[in-house]
């Protein structure tokens, strides 16, 4: 199995998912990034509003709105903290 990303989107309120990922694609205030396993540490301030996109094994995607908050990559996996984070309505593609 390749390897994985453990991921954590905490709203102020809430937990709202928490698992393993292939990637994380989120935008901060200097740009899009995408944290795959490995990723170097790093902090930084969520864009508001944004999107923050969990892409799963199988191909799968969960996106959450965003508002405020940052993200923080460490060698345990990424956390996004977002004053809330909101399941967005699935793209059609």
């Amino acid at each position: 199995m390749a390897n994985q990303l453990h991921v954590e989107v905490v709203a102020v309120e809430e937990k709202v998912w928490v698992g393993e990922a292939e990637m994380l694609v989120a935008r901060t205030t200097e740009g899009e990034i995408g944290v795959l396993p490995g990723h170097a540490p790093l902090l930084g301030l969520l864009k508001e509003p944004s999107q923050v996109r969990v892409k799963l094994a199988g191909g799968d995607q969960l996106t959450y709105d965003v508002a405020g908050g940052f993200l923080s990559i460490d060698a345990n996996g990424v956390t996004v903290l977002a004053e809330s984070a909101t399941p967005a309505t699935p793209e059609s593609r």
